[in-house]
């Protein structure tokens, strides 16, 4: 049997790992706790900033005006929803687009000659009434400064128009782009005259 004083030195030893243990088990519970605490603070902010990012505070194309929507809203457009009716393209220009449309106010479809506008509305006419219409639809969306980049456009009706600078006036086919409108699909490009087909 050992003397007591070789005994109580492993206890002593033994007392002073346990008391080693419990500390080093409290600081890290401790550090735990700070951690958790600062990670949930800052997940606070990152979540506030991720809500921000989301799909409820992006700009849905939606809520801004597409082409068609334009040319309802506008009281110089009236003949041109009237024709956009009849010819049944309504739905051709609400798609995604980019589409640039030319459009005619009431004056320039006032100005062809007495009898057209009326003839191209009526039902039997629709075909012919398509064709002019896409004839002022060019894919894409580009604004007057850089149409004047361009000779020419190529329209919806398969067929070209001549792009003509002048001064600071931009003509697309003749017609005078007198103001601009963008859009959700694209942009209105208000014209002073009626972009007629070669055929």
């Amino acid at each position: 049997m050992l003397p007591f004083f070789l005994n109580s030195k492993p206890m002593k030893t033994t007392n002073i790992l346990s008391l080693l243990l419990i500390l080093v088990f409290f600081s890290s519970g401790c550090n735990n706790i700070t951690t958790t605490e600062t990670t949930e603070a800052n997940d606070a902010p990152m979540a506030a900033d991720q809500e921000k990012q989301g799909q409820a505070f992006l700009k849905d194309d939606e809520s801004t005006p597409n082409v068609l929507n334009i040319a309802i809203g506008s009281p110089d457009h009236t003949t041109l929803v009237a024709a956009v009716q009849a010819a049944e393209l309504e739905n051709a220009l609400v798609n995604a687009g980019p589409l640039m449309v030319f459009a005619p106010t009431n004056e320039a479809f006032a100005a062809l000659p007495e009898g057209t506008v009326e003839t191209l509305l009526k039902p039997e006419n629709k075909t012919q009434l398509a064709f002019i219409l896409k004839h002022h639809v060019t894919p894409g969306n580009y604004d007057k400064e850089f149409l004047k980049k361009f000779k020419s456009l190529g329209q919806a009706s398969n067929q070209n128009v001549t792009v003509e600078v002048k001064g600071d006036d931009v003509y697309v086919g003749g017609a005078k782009i007198i103001a601009s409108v963008p859009a959700g699909n694209g942009i209105v490009h208000v014209v002073d005259k009626v972009i007629l087909p070669e055929n």
